[in-house]
């Protein structure tokens, strides 16, 4: 195995733990809005990732320009919680929509598992290459 192999290997492990990290993190954050939906003035929640992983990706490439430098994956976009400070169709300004929370709740929970699932068949096939069966 070639060294870029094994850092590209290291990238993807990194990106996956980052990626589940961050859906781990929106599941808190979207049932923490379910939960404050009848709270007056509350102001819903939500977490950034993608975008900010979509911009540090396009830029890896420039950034990895010696052989042997191994990217940690700290390159990789940050989680952040944000504030929708929105208008509320509500009279207690809160606006949090409870159908909506439940839809990302479950495109999350999707998102997660599937996550797990390509972590899973990673190691699966490290372990196979390791032992031979």
């Amino acid at each position: 195995m070639r060294v870029e192999d094994m850092s590209n290997s290291q990238l993807v492990n990194d990106l996956l733990k980052k990626s589940m990290d961050a859906s781990s993190y929106r599941g808190k954050v979207t049932s923490n809005n379910i939960a404050n939906y009848n709270t007056p003035g509350y102001k819903r929640h939500y977490v950034t990732f993608e975008e900010t992983l979509k911009d540090n990706l396009n830029n890896i490439n420039m950034k990895l320009t010696k052989e042997k430098h191994i990217n940690d994956g700290s390159e990789f976009g940050q989680v952040k919680e944000e504030v929708d400070d929105s208008t509320s169709m509500r009279t207690d300004g809160n606006n949090v929509d409870i159908d909506n929370e439940m839809v990302n709740n479950s495109a999350n929970a999707l998102m997660y598992n599937a996550l797990v699932t390509q972590a899973n068949n990673r190691l699966a096939t490290t372990r196979y290459i390791i032992n031979g069966r």
